[in-house]
């Protein structure tokens, strides 16, 4: 059987991790997400929460001193280009899922690819953030507005031709309405129809 992937975004809190890991299993396919982070790291001779810290939030690295004049537009470059070559080499040894990290965008020209976008209403992404990691109402509103921002301007920056939430994704699936395993089942069906 020919490799696909399938690329998700996803909205803080709208569980599109976990979505991922049922549908890894249910598909019986390897899915990437902090794996991505680690292996940025070990290429990039950084600590894994630098680098974690870096994708979520700008000016992490303004503090840090580079040779040759290094700086932190040039760091943040890097870390996208990085991160781009270990995705397309993830993309071209197995069917596997990619969780963010603009996959969508970086494998648009790769035949095989579904881009899923997860979103939730506020209500039940709070709910997720409170009940699943353990935050109080007022972290995760704080987080799902600034992680959500934060992920957006990077996309508008490193993704060519990217001007709205519509642009290189095939399907936008609301995980309040279904749950996240009914949705990772709905998911699980068009791959299925579409690639195997």
């Amino acid at each position: 059987m020919d490799k696909y992937v399938v690329t998700i975004s996803r909205q803080f809190g709208s569980l599109g991790r976990t979505i991922a890991q049922y549908m890894s299993r249910d598909l019986n396919i390897e899915f990437y997400d902090r794996d991505i982070v680690e292996a940025t790291a070990r290429r990039m001779g950084l600590p894994v929460p630098e680098i974690s810290q870096e994708e979520e939030r700008a000016g992490l690295f303004a503090n840090r001193m580079y040779p040759l004049g290094m700086g932190l537009t040039s760091m943040k470059q890097e870390l996208f280009q990085v991160q781009s070559n270990i995705i397309r080499d993830l993309a071209q040894k197995e069917s596997c899922i990619i969780v963010g990290r603009c996959a969508d965008s970086i494998l648009q020209d790769m035949d095989r690819v579904l881009n899923v976008y997860i979103y939730a209403p506020a209500k039940t992404r709070i709910h997720n953030c409170t009940s699943i990691l353990g935050m109080d109402v007022k972290t995760a509103t704080r987080m799902m507005r600034e992680v959500d921002k934060a992920r957006e301007v990077y996309r508008l920056k490193y993704c060519a031709g990217v001007k709205e939430v519509f642009d290189h994704r095939d399907i936008m699936i609301d995980s309040g309405k279904f749950g996240a395993e009914k949705t990772a089942k709905i998911l699980c069906g068009i791959v299925k129809e579409l690639f195997e």
